[in-house]
Parts: structure tokens; C-alpha cells; sequence
């Protein structure tokens, strides 16, 4: 990646942790910044939107829905310190994608090879369920990221994640969701489906890392 295109990525990291354009996300992340979790109550939370994070050389772009917020509204970093970035660090290690398999911290030395990181909307909601106008206001920030990296493959963890990536790449009529869905666009990436990592997936069987562990493969195997 050139130089411009390394600093117009750090320029849009200042950008996003600096939004307050939906304000039902800024006070409930804020609150919930403040009133904490009993088991992190010692800890400052980062209670702010969240920047990608990765390779900005990625070929494979990793897009879920937003922040957990008690992980990464807590910890700063997309995905770290929650169940869900638990198994998708776990898998992104056993597939070569990142130096280590767990995400604790931002000062934890964890590295991507080859992938970023993002979410369609960088301020954790309430209920784990933004409004379509807060997705509207947060699509741009993926958009401007997927202008700049020009990924090969990306990689939707659930159905609200391919919705976003089919909105960002204009795609109609939209594609179906399916775990293992596999869509290539014209003069562009290759949508990959895979089931959420979430609790709700994982502890039912609904999500093994067998299955997650493939769609990694074959998303390395695509971005060759």
C-alpha cells in the first residue's frame, strides 16, 4: 500500500473514533462506558466508535455487525474481550491470518497477515440492534476503508453483515445469506457468508470451528 493510502487510513481512524452522529449510540455507549460491568468496574473504557483494525495490505476484509459493548466499547479494538472475538481469533490464527489466537487488549501484540477487521457500525447499540438510519451514517466509514485497501474477498460474519457489503458494493437484487455463501462481483471482491460467532451460534452447534475454519480457508484461497 502506498504511503497516501496508509495516511488517508490513519486520517479516517481519526475521523470515526471522533463521531457523534447518531445520538442514541453516543449516550448509551457512553453510559454504558461509565456504569461499567462489575467484572471490568477497575477498568477505563475506550466508549467510543471503533476504527478497523489489521493489514492495511489485507486482501481479505472481515466485515460484522458493530461492537459489543462490554468488548470492544470497552477495550477499543473490534472484537477484543468478547465470546464472539474469542472464536474468530481463534479461527483467524488456525487459518494464518493473525500471529495469535486470542484478542485480550490493544496492547495484547496481537497482528492480522493479510486481513482487516471492521464493523458496519462502529458505536456498540443497545440491545445489539442499530436502527437502519445509524447503519446509514456508519456505511460510508466501510466504504471509504474498502476504497483504500481493495480487498479480494469479503468476509460477512452473519446476515446483517452481507446486507451491509451488498448495500456498500450496490448489489441488486441482493444475493441470498447462507452459511458458506459464496457471490463474486463484476470488477470487484467475492462476498463470503459465515454464521455470526456469536453465543447464540456457537454454544447451540449452529456454528462449529470447523465451519468458520473454512470459510477462512477458502477466503486465503480466494485472495491468492
Amino acid at each position: 500500500m502506498v504511503v497516501h493510502d496508509r495516511q488517508a487510513l490513519e486520517a479516517l481512524e481519526t475521523r470515526i473514533t471522533r463521531c457523534r452522529r447518531c445520538p442514541r449510540l453516543v449516550e448509551w455507549r457512553e453510559r454504558v462506558a461509565r456504569e461499567k460491568r462489575a467484572a471490568f468496574a477497575n477498568e477505563r473504557y475506550w466508549g467510543r466508535p471503533l476504527p478497523g483494525f489489521g493489514d492495511p495490505e489485507a486482501r481479505v476484509f472481515v466485515l460484522g455487525l458493530a461492537p459489543a459493548a462490554h468488548g470492544g466499547n470497552r477495550t477499543g479494538r473490534i472484537f477484543t474481550g468478547d465470546r464472539s472475538g474469542d472464536w474468530l481469533f481463534a479461527s483467524l490464527y488456525r487459518t494464518g491470518f493473525a500471529n495469535q489466537p486470542a484478542s485480550r487488549h490493544r496492547g495484547d501484540g496481537l497482528s492480522l497477515r493479510g486481513a482487516w477487521i471492521a464493523a458496519a457500525v462502529r458505536c456498540a447499540p443497545p440491545a445489539n440492534r442499530p436502527l437502519p438510519a445509524e447503519r446509514a451514517n456508519c456505511l460510508p466509514y466501510a466504504a471509504r476503508e474498502l476504497e483504500l485497501i481493495r480487498p479480494g474477498v469479503i468476509v460477512c460474519l452473519g446476515a446483517y453483515a452481507w446486507d451491509a457489503a451488498c448495500r456498500l458494493l450496490s448489489l441488486r437484487p441482493k444475493p441470498g445469506f447462507a452459511h458458506g455463501a459464496e457471490h463474486a462481483v463484476e470488477r470487484g471482491p467475492v462476498l463470503l457468508g459465515t454464521y455470526h460467532p456469536s453465543q447464540q451460534n456457537t454454544f447451540t452447534g449452529k456454528l462449529s470451528e470447523d465451519m468458520l475454519d473454512a470459510v477462512f480457508t477458502r477466503a486465503a484461497d480466494l485472495a491468492r
